[in-house]
Parts: C-alpha cells; sequence; structure tokens
C-alpha cells in the first residue's frame, strides 16, 4: 500500500534576533490510508510546527522550510505554489486547531463558515452548502442544527465549537486531517465526545488522521500507531500496543510515567522527567536529551544516535538500543 503523506528529511528552522531556531530536524515519517497516527512529546518539541509544515500555514519569514519534502497523493507540496495550495487546504488537507475560538470568525455564523467552504471547493450554490452545513452539523452532533446554524461561534459552547470546527474540516471529505490538540481545552467528558466523534468520522470515510497531543492517554483511545518527538527529531516510531507496553527510550519511559493509572494496586505519586527542555537556540551535542536522560552515558553527548529497528515496526534513536554502544554501560555512564 502506498503512503497517502510521505515526509521526508523535513526540517524547519525560524529566524529570531537571538538566532537561528532549529523547530524541526530531518524529520521523516509516512500516513497511509485509512490510518489513525499520533505525534506526542512535551510542549516546543515541534509537533505542531511539523502539522502547520504540511499545510505550510507557517508564515516565511521567519519560518524556513530547510530542507525535505511533503509527499501528498504522489506530489510535493513544499513546491506547489500559493494558489495550488489553497486548492489542497481545506479540501483534500483540513486541520482542526487547538483553539476553536480563535480559529472561527467571531463575526460570522457558523453556517456561513461552513457554506463558504462549500462554496469554493464543491462549487455548490448558496441552497445547497446550507442545506449541507446543517447536515454537517447533525452528524458532528450539534442538536437543532436548522437553528444553531444561524448563530455565532460566541453563543456556543467550547465543546459545540470543537465539533462545529470539526463540521468545516470535514466538509469537503478530506483525505488527511491534521487535528492539533483538538481536546486539550475542553473538560473530559467533552474530550471523550470528541475523540468518539473522530473515531466515527474516520471509519465512515476513511479519513487518516495525524493526531497532534502531549495527552498519552488521549491518543491511546484513537491511533494505531504513535510517533514520539523531542527536541525537532522524532525519537520513537512504534505502534500503540509497541510504545505503551515495549517502550525504547528513555523519554518515551517518562511521558509513560507520568500518567495517571488505574490498574495499580499501590498508589505512587507520578513521576516527572528530570530538568527542561531544550533551548532550540542552543541545542546540546549529541543526542538533545541526555541532559536530562538518568541513563546517559558519554556517547549520548557527542552523536545523535542511527535509527534502531527493535522490529519492523517499532524503531528508536537511542545509544542504549544502539548495537555499536558501549559494552559496559556502568562504565560509560556520565
Amino acid at each position: 500500500m502506498k503512503p497517502l503523506l510521505n515526509v521526508i528529511d523535513l526540517s524547519v528552522s525560524f529566524d529570531t534576533l537571538n538566532g537561528v531556531a532549529r523547530a524541526v530536524d530531518e524529520v521523516s515519517f509516512q500516513i497511509f490510508p485509512g490510518e489513525a497516527v499520533a505525534i506526542v512529546g512535551e510542549s516546543g518539541c515541534g509537533k505542531s510546527v511539523t502539522a502547520n509544515s504540511i499545510m505550510q500555514l507557517l508564515p516565511t519569514p521567519p519560518a524556513k522550510y530547510s530542507s525535505g519534502q511533503i509527499i501528498f497523493e504522489g506530489t510535493d507540496l513544499l513546491k506547489k505554489s500559493e494558489q495550488e495550495l489553497e486548492k489542497v487546504r481545506g479540501n483534500a488537507i483540513s486541520m482542526i486547531f487547538q483553539d476553536p475560538m480563535t480559529s472561527l470568525n467571531p463575526v460570522l455564523t457558523i453556517g456561513t463558515q461552513i457554506a463558504e467552504l462549500l462554496q469554493l471547493h464543491q462549487k455548490l450554490n448558496k441552497q445547497q452548502a446550507n442545506t449541507k452545513a446543517v447536515e454537517l452539523l447533525q452528524l458532528v452532533g450539534i442538536p437543532l442544527p436548522e437553528r444553531r446554524i444561524n448563530d455565532y461561534p460566541h453563543q456556543f459552547s467550547g465543546g459545540m465549537r470543537q465539533r462545529a470546527m470539526i463540521a468545516i474540516a470535514i466538509a469537503c471529505n478530506p483525505r488527511l486531517l491534521i487535528a492539533d490538540e483538538p481536546t486539550t481545552a475542553l473538560d473530559v467528558t467533552i474530550q471523550a465526545q470528541i475523540l468518539e466523534l473522530m473515531k466515527n468520522l474516520q471509519t465512515k470515510f476513511n479519513t487518516s488522521i495525524v493526531f497532534i497531543s502531549h495527552d498519552l492517554g488521549a491518543v491511546a483511545e484513537l491511533c494505531s500507531r504513535v510517533i514520539v518527538m523531542y527536541a525537532g527529531k522524532i525519537i520513537e516510531v512504534g505502534t500503540a500496543m509497541d510504545i505503551y507496553h515495549n517502550p525504547q527510550h528513555p523519554y518515551t519511559w517518562g511521558l509513560l510515567k507520568s500518567i495517571p493509572r488505574l490498574d495499580l494496586s499501590n498508589k505512587k505519586r507520578l513521576e516527572s522527567i528530570g530538568g527542561q527542555p531544550p533551548d532550540l537556540l542552543n541545542l546540546p551535542t549529541g543526542c538533545s536529551f541526555h541532559p536530562r536522560c538518568t541513563h546517559a552515558m558519554q556517547i549520548c553527548s557527542q552523536y545523535f544516535p542511527d535509527t534502531t529497528f527493535v522490529s519492523n515496526d517499532h524503531s528508536v534513536s537511542c545509544w542504549l538500543q544502539h548495537p555499536n554502544a558501549p559494552k559496559t554501560v556502568r562504565e560509560a555512564v556520565i
């Protein structure tokens, strides 16, 4: 099966007054048709920059696509003109943002915002677009859609605004849906409803989903494969089963230990990852995680490890798992 999306050696940097920040560094991954894949990590690890890079929503400058390719359905999106990209955004690829209040236009009704997209990409007339907008609001669980279509964003609750954003995102039956932390601003009950809605939409339309999150609990509900990022690099990739039950990178261990669990009989304090995420303007040499890693070896501060395949579907970039790592770990530990 050919991948729907193939990101190859993507690097994105930002020019700042204090220097160049390397936000995404030689990132490569694939998304297949009908697949839900999560990109996880702490704030500032490069998740959202990667997502926005796919749709090229980053302002240039200060952003700069230093290298790489973003192949979508056989075409490199980085080589498309702005006019060509407008035909892709909201049509073949759609995005759900973290805060719907800042993403929705406050002076236009919800119905108008959905109908505009349908008229642009689907070439529907105004009446057809309004009818389709009502159907979409009903599909995402908005009560009384015939009436609520005339409401403005401030008249919707947080959960309803996010549902409206999903309605806009799926209006043109996109092949790829990018969800950038869509449940972060919602309470737990609404989070569960939004995740269930996304699962149903994936099943119904065979839509591929890139789910950006730092919530590993939400990821387990939706995604079959997980990409772990740290300091702009991918450090571990595997199926959800691999990542949750057989993690290989110390950073992934730390993320999993910070999740509350109900299956543990003895109640322990949650463990946190010591230290702070690195400064993207001045990244450490070698593996960027080594200053915070309790398993760090001398080689970790000198070289970033090549990818090691634990299995066909599970890879990691860590000297602990590398075949060329020092034989005596105890002597090599910093």
